[in-house]
């Protein structure tokens, strides 16, 4: 087994937690600037809905990190999962043999990757959460074009 597959499979196991600490960290941090202005009082109305006070901002990156954490959950799952008789990457070790039901795996893996971004996204800009949105559009994505790139046994 490869030295960076062990790491996919490592934090798979273990990206759960450090995703479900992060997301109990920013429900701290809404707690924390609930009862704070979520919107600017003063300026013009366009600049006091895009730009953040800095407790949104606070309760924004701790959501980013959280996407991110996730983002980089699925990714080490699709990875852990495929590397076992659908991948056929050179630093993945040996592939095993064929998965006669893995054909359509890598498709459907890269669409999950694209409609998850393009969800997030799009949730994330309604609430404002620009550090957040950026994160998912220029994260999963790129994840996506990786998983469609690797060598399969079908390909």
């Amino acid at each position: 087994m490869g030295l960076a597959l062990l790491f996919f499979g490592l934090f798979l196991l273990g990206g759960w937690a450090a995703a479900i600490g992060a997301l109990v960290y920013a429900g701290v941090v809404l707690v924390r600037v609930w009862p704070q202005d979520w919107m600017r009082p003063r300026g013009h109305a366009a600049v006091r809905l895009l730009v953040p006070t800095p407790a949104y901002l606070r309760f924004d990156v701790a959501l980013a990190v959280v996407a991110v954490l996730v983002d980089l959950w699925l990714v080490s799952g699709i990875i852990v999962f495929g590397a076992d008789g659908i991948f056929t990457e050179d630093w993945m070790g040996y592939p095993g043999m064929t998965d006669p039901a893995g054909q359509g795996y890598q498709a459907a893996a890269v669409g999950v990757l694209r409609t998850t971004a393009w969800w997030t996204f799009g949730i994330a800009v309604l609430g404002r959460c620009w550090i957040t949105a950026g994160a998912q559009v220029c994260l999963l994505p790129l994840a996506a074009w990786w998983i469609g790139s690797f060598d399969t046994y079908y390909t």
